[in-house]
């Protein structure tokens, strides 16, 4: 049966049963920029489907120092913990990039997938998806170049977003990129320079996203192309911007 279209990639893919079962659990909320969604080593109260913006997964070092390890966008869900039967996790997950999103209590969203073969089968498939996301991102760090890299996440970012035009500061790219934040403004000034983006006080405008797709590494597609095998290519005009 095919996926019914809904803002949010896994919501789209889940049975007409398990979404109307959980639908009226489903909170509209505003993402805003460094809004916290859960604490490291602290209960996870509330899952997020994000319909647009980023939330990154921070894990915190004991001197104070913050690297971002992962992102989660409009294809997947903030609570990974939650599926695997834990209520905690080491990491903190913050919005770095403002939006919209749909949030439910963790206690429901747990009964739901004890309940449903078919819902904890699509939140499995997308934990294989964003571990491998993760791994490829840390190939990625050792291999190639910060430009690379740079087009890799502004791409990823456009994908999640339903404008060409969003906020990015340079402290998310710097630690997405795992780079200082002058890494950050020469890679970017260099792809402003070039005609490819706007970058202006933190708001990033895609000019030519054809000519990112090009300057980016291969993992951009591998990642891309690993959560289309996993949660399934859905081919349509709404989601064919759809990634990680």
């Amino acid at each position: 049966m095919a996926a019914v279209l809904r803002s949010n990639r896994l919501l789209s893919l889940l049975t007409k049963g398990d979404y109307e079962r959980i639908r009226s659990h489903l909170q509209p909320i505003a993402l805003e920029y460094r809004q916290s969604l859960y604490h490291a080593r602290k209960p996870i109260g509330f899952v997020y489907f994000i319909e647009t913006g980023v939330g990154s997964l921070v894990n915190t070092m004991a001197n104070g120092e913050a690297a971002e390890v992962g992102t989660i966008g409009n294809e997947g869900v903030v609570g990974l913990p939650l599926v695997f039967g834990d209520s905690r996790a080491p990491t903190s997950v913050y919005v770095q990039v403002p939006g919209a999103g749909l949030r439910m209590k963790a206690t429901l969203f747990k009964k739901e997938m004890a309940q449903s073969a078919s819902m904890r089968k699509v939140m499995l498939r997308y934990a294989h998806a964003f571990f491998n996301q993760v791994a490829q991102s840390a190939a990625c760090n050792h291999f190639h170049t910060i430009q690379q890299r740079c087009c890799r996440w502004l791409l990823m970012t456009h994908d999640r977003m339903q404008s060409d035009e969003f906020l990015l500061t340079q402290e998310f790219l710097a630690m997405m990129l795992g780079v200082q934040r002058t890494g950050v403004t020469a890679a970017a000034g260099a792809l402003q320079r070039a005609g490819l983006i706007r970058y202006k006080r933190g708001h990033v405008t895609i000019l030519d996203r054809r000519a990112l797709e090009n300057l980016s590494c291969e993992c951009y597609g591998v990642s891309k192309m690993e959560f289309d095998r996993l949660l399934g290519n859905l081919a349509t005009d709404s989601f064919s911007r759809h990634g990680p």
